[in-house]
Protein backbone atom coordinates (compact mmCIF):
# COMPACT_ATOMS: atom_id res chain seq x y z
CA UNK A 1 0.00 0.00 0.00
CA UNK A 2 2.82 2.51 1.01
CA UNK A 3 4.44 1.69 -2.87
CA UNK A 4 0.94 2.41 -4.48
CA UNK A 5 0.46 6.08 -2.83
CA UNK A 6 4.32 6.92 -3.49
CA UNK A 7 4.28 5.49 -7.42
CA UNK A 8 0.74 7.85 -6.93
CA UNK A 9 2.78 10.64 -5.74
CA UNK A 10 5.54 10.17 -7.79
CA UNK A 11 3.86 10.56 -11.02
CA UNK A 12 2.72 13.79 -10.84
CA UNK A 13 6.33 15.32 -10.64
CA UNK A 14 6.52 16.12 -14.38
CA UNK A 15 3.68 18.55 -14.76
CA UNK A 16 4.65 21.49 -16.37
CA UNK A 17 3.71 24.77 -13.85
CA UNK A 18 4.77 27.86 -14.14
CA UNK A 19 7.90 27.58 -11.85
CA UNK A 20 8.37 23.77 -12.36
CA UNK A 21 11.38 22.52 -10.57
CA UNK A 22 11.25 19.10 -12.90
CA UNK A 23 10.29 20.01 -16.34
CA UNK A 24 11.30 16.45 -17.67
CA UNK A 25 12.00 16.46 -21.17
CA UNK A 26 10.68 12.63 -21.45
CA UNK A 27 7.75 13.40 -19.40
CA UNK A 28 4.95 11.52 -20.75
CA UNK A 29 7.06 8.93 -20.87
CA UNK A 30 7.51 8.96 -17.28
CA UNK A 31 3.93 8.91 -16.81
CA UNK A 32 3.82 5.78 -18.71
CA UNK A 33 6.33 4.25 -17.07
CA UNK A 34 5.44 4.85 -13.45
CA UNK A 35 1.66 4.08 -14.61
CA UNK A 36 3.19 0.41 -15.40
CA UNK A 37 4.52 0.02 -11.84
CA UNK A 38 1.57 0.07 -10.85
CA UNK A 39 0.40 -3.71 -11.88
CA UNK A 40 3.44 -4.65 -9.41
CA UNK A 41 1.91 -3.33 -6.16
CA UNK A 42 -1.71 -4.73 -7.12
CA UNK A 43 0.19 -7.97 -7.71
CA UNK A 44 1.95 -7.64 -4.81
CA UNK A 45 -1.21 -6.73 -2.54
CA UNK A 46 -3.47 -9.89 -3.97
CA UNK A 47 -0.44 -11.96 -3.20
CA UNK A 48 0.65 -10.51 -0.28
CA UNK A 49 -2.93 -11.20 1.67
CA UNK A 50 -2.61 -14.65 1.20
CA UNK A 51 -6.18 -15.38 0.26
CA UNK A 52 -6.85 -16.72 -2.63
CA UNK A 53 -9.87 -14.81 -3.73
CA UNK A 54 -7.39 -11.60 -2.79
CA UNK A 55 -5.18 -13.45 -5.56
CA UNK A 56 -8.04 -14.01 -8.42
CA UNK A 57 -8.92 -10.48 -7.95
CA UNK A 58 -5.25 -9.14 -8.06
CA UNK A 59 -4.97 -11.52 -11.46
CA UNK A 60 -8.05 -9.61 -12.99
CA UNK A 61 -7.15 -6.25 -11.90
CA UNK A 62 -3.33 -6.63 -13.76
CA UNK A 63 -4.89 -7.82 -16.86
CA UNK A 64 -7.20 -5.27 -17.09
CA UNK A 65 -4.72 -2.72 -16.64
CA UNK A 66 -2.57 -4.12 -18.53
CA UNK A 67 -4.56 -4.21 -21.53
CA UNK A 68 -5.89 -0.76 -21.11
CA UNK A 69 -2.47 0.94 -21.03
CA UNK A 70 -1.24 -0.85 -24.45
CA UNK A 71 -4.11 1.56 -25.82
CA UNK A 72 -3.55 4.87 -23.81
CA UNK A 73 0.02 4.86 -25.00
CA UNK A 74 -0.91 4.33 -28.58
CA UNK A 75 -3.50 7.14 -27.90
CA UNK A 76 -0.67 9.27 -26.46
CA UNK A 77 1.86 8.10 -28.96
CA UNK A 78 -0.21 9.99 -31.65
CA UNK A 79 -0.82 13.55 -29.90
CA UNK A 80 2.75 13.37 -29.05
CA UNK A 81 3.65 13.21 -33.01
CA UNK A 82 0.97 15.91 -33.58
CA UNK A 83 2.77 18.45 -30.22
CA UNK A 84 6.27 17.68 -31.64
CA UNK A 85 7.73 16.47 -28.32
CA UNK A 86 7.50 13.88 -25.19
CA UNK A 87 7.79 16.92 -22.66
CA UNK A 88 3.99 18.35 -21.35
CA UNK A 89 4.86 21.94 -21.97
CA UNK A 90 5.26 20.88 -25.77
CA UNK A 91 0.99 20.34 -25.34
CA UNK A 92 0.78 23.49 -24.13
CA UNK A 93 2.53 24.85 -26.89
CA UNK A 94 1.13 23.13 -29.79
CA UNK A 95 -2.61 24.10 -28.74
CA UNK A 96 -2.04 27.97 -28.72
CA UNK A 97 -4.33 28.17 -32.18
CA UNK A 98 -6.99 25.09 -31.20
CA UNK A 99 -7.02 22.43 -28.55
CA UNK A 100 -6.50 18.77 -29.69
CA UNK A 101 -9.93 17.54 -28.46
CA UNK A 102 -11.02 18.84 -32.12
CA UNK A 103 -8.92 17.52 -34.62
CA UNK A 104 -8.74 14.50 -32.54
CA UNK A 105 -12.23 13.83 -31.53
CA UNK A 106 -12.21 10.20 -31.77
CA UNK A 107 -8.71 9.64 -30.23
CA UNK A 108 -10.11 11.74 -27.13
CA UNK A 109 -13.49 9.50 -26.79
CA UNK A 110 -10.93 6.33 -26.83
CA UNK A 111 -8.83 8.00 -24.42
CA UNK A 112 -11.74 9.03 -22.15
CA UNK A 113 -12.87 5.34 -22.45
CA UNK A 114 -9.57 3.56 -21.80
CA UNK A 115 -9.02 5.97 -18.74
CA UNK A 116 -12.08 4.92 -17.28
CA UNK A 117 -11.25 1.43 -17.23
CA UNK A 118 -7.63 2.70 -16.09
CA UNK A 119 -8.92 3.70 -12.78
CA UNK A 120 -11.15 1.22 -12.57
CA UNK A 121 -14.35 3.43 -12.70
CA UNK A 122 -18.10 2.21 -13.87
CA UNK A 123 -18.29 0.08 -15.95
CA UNK A 124 -14.80 -1.19 -15.75
CA UNK A 125 -14.96 -2.23 -12.25
CA UNK A 126 -14.70 -5.30 -12.50
CA UNK A 127 -11.60 -5.58 -10.66
CA UNK A 128 -13.90 -4.73 -7.32
CA UNK A 129 -16.77 -7.64 -8.20
CA UNK A 130 -19.63 -5.86 -6.71
CA UNK A 131 -21.22 -8.40 -8.06
CA UNK A 132 -19.50 -11.14 -5.51
CA UNK A 133 -18.47 -11.17 -1.84
CA UNK A 134 -14.84 -10.72 -2.37
CA UNK A 135 -13.78 -6.99 -3.32
CA UNK A 136 -10.94 -7.56 -5.52
CA UNK A 137 -7.32 -7.75 -4.46
CA UNK A 138 -7.96 -5.69 -1.26
CA UNK A 139 -10.28 -7.55 0.34
CA UNK A 140 -8.15 -8.39 3.03
CA UNK A 141 -7.08 -5.02 3.94
CA UNK A 142 -8.31 -2.64 6.29
CA UNK A 143 -7.79 0.21 8.12
CA UNK A 144 -4.62 2.07 7.67
CA UNK A 145 -3.49 -0.02 4.04
CA UNK A 146 -6.99 0.51 2.79
CA UNK A 147 -6.65 3.91 3.08
CA UNK A 148 -3.38 4.58 1.63
CA UNK A 149 -5.18 2.01 -1.48
CA UNK A 150 -7.67 4.03 -1.74
CA UNK A 151 -5.92 7.95 -1.51
CA UNK A 152 -3.45 6.12 -4.26
CA UNK A 153 -6.35 5.18 -6.97
CA UNK A 154 -7.91 8.95 -6.67
CA UNK A 155 -4.51 10.50 -6.57
CA UNK A 156 -4.55 8.11 -10.35
CA UNK A 157 -7.55 9.31 -10.65
CA UNK A 158 -6.85 12.99 -10.64
CA UNK A 159 -3.25 12.41 -12.51
CA UNK A 160 -5.19 10.79 -15.71
CA UNK A 161 -7.73 13.62 -15.59
CA UNK A 162 -5.12 16.28 -15.13
CA UNK A 163 -3.26 14.62 -17.92
CA UNK A 164 -6.31 14.49 -19.94
CA UNK A 165 -6.42 18.13 -19.81
CA UNK A 166 -3.02 18.55 -20.52
CA UNK A 167 -2.97 16.91 -23.61
CA UNK A 168 -6.77 17.60 -24.92
CA UNK A 169 -8.20 20.58 -23.47
CA UNK A 170 -4.90 23.24 -23.37
CA UNK A 171 -5.68 26.84 -24.49
CA UNK A 172 -3.67 30.12 -25.28
CA UNK A 173 -3.56 31.18 -21.83
CA UNK A 174 -1.13 33.58 -19.98
CA UNK A 175 1.16 31.42 -17.43
CA UNK A 176 0.21 33.67 -14.93
CA UNK A 177 -3.43 31.50 -15.44
CA UNK A 178 -1.86 28.40 -16.44
CA UNK A 179 -2.72 26.58 -12.94
CA UNK A 180 -5.49 27.91 -12.14
CA UNK A 181 -7.22 27.02 -15.46
CA UNK A 182 -5.48 23.49 -15.04
CA UNK A 183 -7.08 23.17 -11.77
CA UNK A 184 -10.43 24.26 -13.12
CA UNK A 185 -10.38 21.64 -16.00
CA UNK A 186 -9.03 19.08 -14.03
CA UNK A 187 -11.83 19.51 -11.29
CA UNK A 188 -14.34 19.72 -13.57
CA UNK A 189 -13.28 16.73 -15.51
CA UNK A 190 -12.81 14.37 -12.14
CA UNK A 191 -16.35 15.67 -11.15
CA UNK A 192 -17.30 14.14 -14.38
CA UNK A 193 -15.75 10.94 -13.80
CA UNK A 194 -16.37 10.41 -9.62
Amino acid sequence: PVLALTLAMTIWSPLPMPAAHSDLNLGILFILAISSLMVYTILGSGWASNSKYALIGALRAVAQTISYEVTLALIILTTVFTAGGFTLSTFHNAQQTMCLILPFWPMAMMWFVSSLAETNRAPFDLTEGESELVSGFNVEYAGGPFALFFLAEYANILMINTLSTIIFLGSPIPPALFTSILIIKASTLSLLVL
